[in-house]
């Protein structure tokens, strides 16, 4: 338990969960997803298989496939999980992401009554869109939390979440502390030694970057999936 009810469940866990669901992922793949939308991306659909990913872009020419796999960006996806190469591709379009630990817990929460995306980058801002939600105290998905791993823990993904929900609470948590906390996790350290091709050395640095954007992730669904939409609280 945390705050006044929220929960901290693994992706295994949020199997049925009803109610507010934020799935959180900040090493890497909600906070490249934000800086995505932060280079145009109009929306992002999520999905939990690579060929699915190729799959939605052979139907929607035009869009672009970004993620990855074991850490690695797959043949055929245009991007790796990067949020400093998102920032820097021309996206006015459509993407579909697919990732080892974030795009699985939103597809296995599945039973939300409402279900956002989160990193440490919009983290007050979905703190503030799950307030207005009027749905009470959240169940936040640990995505990087492997029941059968015992060296996937998802620290990160952890402090990044007790720190929305403390600014939930209104209790004005230290920015600069939980950054501190997710740079030095082994998460990070192990990202950064998947290479040039995978991970870009500043994407440690981007993610960290507390609250630089001022939108939520909402995840609904569509004709074409599952998909996520930068909005303002």
């Amino acid at each position: 338990m945390g705050g006044d009810g929220a929960r901290y469940v693994s992706t295994a866990e949020v199997v049925g969960v009803t109610g507010a669901v934020v799935a959180v992922d900040v090493i890497r793949a909600f906070t490249t997803a934000a800086y995505a939308f932060g280079a145009g991306a109009r929306a992002i659909y999520l999905v939990a298989g690579v060929d699915d990913a190729l799959a939605f872009v052979a139907a929607h020419p035009g869009s672009v496939a970004m993620g990855e796999m074991g850490g690695l960006r797959p043949d055929g996806f245009a991007l790796p999980n990067s949020p400093a190469l998102a920032a820097a591709a021309d996206l006015d379009g459509r993407v579909v992401q697919r990732t080892s630990a974030g795009t699985q817990g939103v597809v296995a929460a599945g039973a939300a009554d409402r279900l956002w995306c989160a990193s440490l980058v919009c983290a007050s801002a979905t703190a503030a869109a799950v307030e207005a939600s009027g749905l009470g105290a959240p169940t936040y998905v640990i995505t990087g939390r492997f029941d059968d791993r015992a060296d996937r823990p998802g620290t990160d993904d952890l402090a990044t979440a007790e720190h929305i929900e403390a600014v939930r609470l209104g209790l004005a948590p230290d920015p600069a502390a939980v950054a501190r906390v997710v740079a030095g996790t082994d998460e990070a350290a192990r990202t950064l030694a998947l290479g040039a091709d995978h991970v870009d050395p500043t994407d440690i640095d981007l993610a960290i970057a507390v609250d630089r954007f001022p939108f939520a992730m909402e995840v609904t669904r569509d004709a074409d999936g599952l998909r996520l939409q930068a909005v303002r609280p």
